[in-house]
């Protein structure tokens, strides 16, 4: 987590006040996340994932700022489930009706391509049609197989995704976030204070929780559901205790504090 970056806020001048409780203290005008209690969350979190899928739950991963659409979409794959990675359209999940009304438009044209029968239109109907495609898989491809909404919604950054936040809690639909200080945690069922800017931070997370819909798509399906069993199948690694000692450590003697990169990054908001 360190190594990540995960301990990065933003700016002193850019927090919500809300997210104190999540801060270890201030260093060089940026806040550090209180990364022990990350741990201790994102285990919490991890462990209410892994029980929905077990129980039959799909999860829809929402990543749409740049640094988290790549990384969404990679993760959301690799554990079969759904994701947003370009826009959340309102309505997503509260008129998903009408969502599946373009869902279904793609299928259709998905299915002509395929088999062929779209080379009976005229050429420039064609084009249109190719067009529209790309728009559709742009804008629904990642949910283009989900039947109904999802039973954990999982975000990075929910101040970026409020819209989708929104939704969920009229649904009562369960939120998993990765949440940085200048985020406002309310209304998140589940808040992981970190860096979601970074794109280590926002990758060990979003791998660390696909793995758990991996763990417990295999407790559903009887399966060895070890972390020794994920790994060596999906060739991914777990948050190991060790770490989190480490992570622990390294607060109190400041080590990991000063380093560029990710710094970086948020002192130039």
């Amino acid at each position: 987590m360190l190594q990540a970056g995960l301990h990065f806020g933003h700016q002193t001048r850019r927090w919500n006040p809300k997210m104190k409780p999540y801060i270890y203290g201030p260093r060089n005008g940026i806040y550090i996340i209180h990364l022990d209690l990350t741990k201790r969350l994102f285990d919490k979190a991890a462990a209410y994932v892994e029980n929905e899928v077990a129980r039959g739950g799909s999860i829809l991963f929402v990543g749409t700022k740049k640094q988290a659409q790549a990384i969404v979409r990679e993760e959301a794959k690799r554990c079969g489930m759904y994701y947003v990675d370009h826009r959340w359209l309102g309505g997503m999940m509260t008129n998903f009706q009408t969502i599946k009304n373009s869902i279904d438009r793609l299928k259709q044209i998905e299915s002509m391509q395929e088999d062929g029968s779209i080379n009976r239109f005229p050429k420039k109907e064609i084009l249109l049609m190719e067009k529209e495609r790309i728009k559709l898989e742009r804008n629904v491809g990642g949910i283009k197989d989900m039947r109904a909404i999802p039973s954990v919604l999982f975000v990075v950054d929910p101040r970026k995704e409020s819209i989708a936040v929104s939704e969920a809690q009229k649904l009562d639909i369960p939120v998993v976030a990765l949440t940085d200080t200048n985020c406002d945690p309310d209304g998140i069922d589940y808040v992981i204070p970190g860096n979601d800017d970074a794109i280590r931070s926002i990758r060990l997370i979003s791998k660390c929780l696909a793995d758990a819909v991996l763990r417990g798509q295999a407790a559903r399906d009887g399966e060895d559901a070890s972390e020794e069993a994920i790994a060596a199948v999906h060739g991914e690694s777990q948050m190991s205790a060790e770490e989190a000692q480490k992570v622990g450590a390294a607060e109190v003697d400041g080590q990991g504090i000063e380093q560029g990169g990710d710094e970086e990054v948020k002192a130039a908001e």
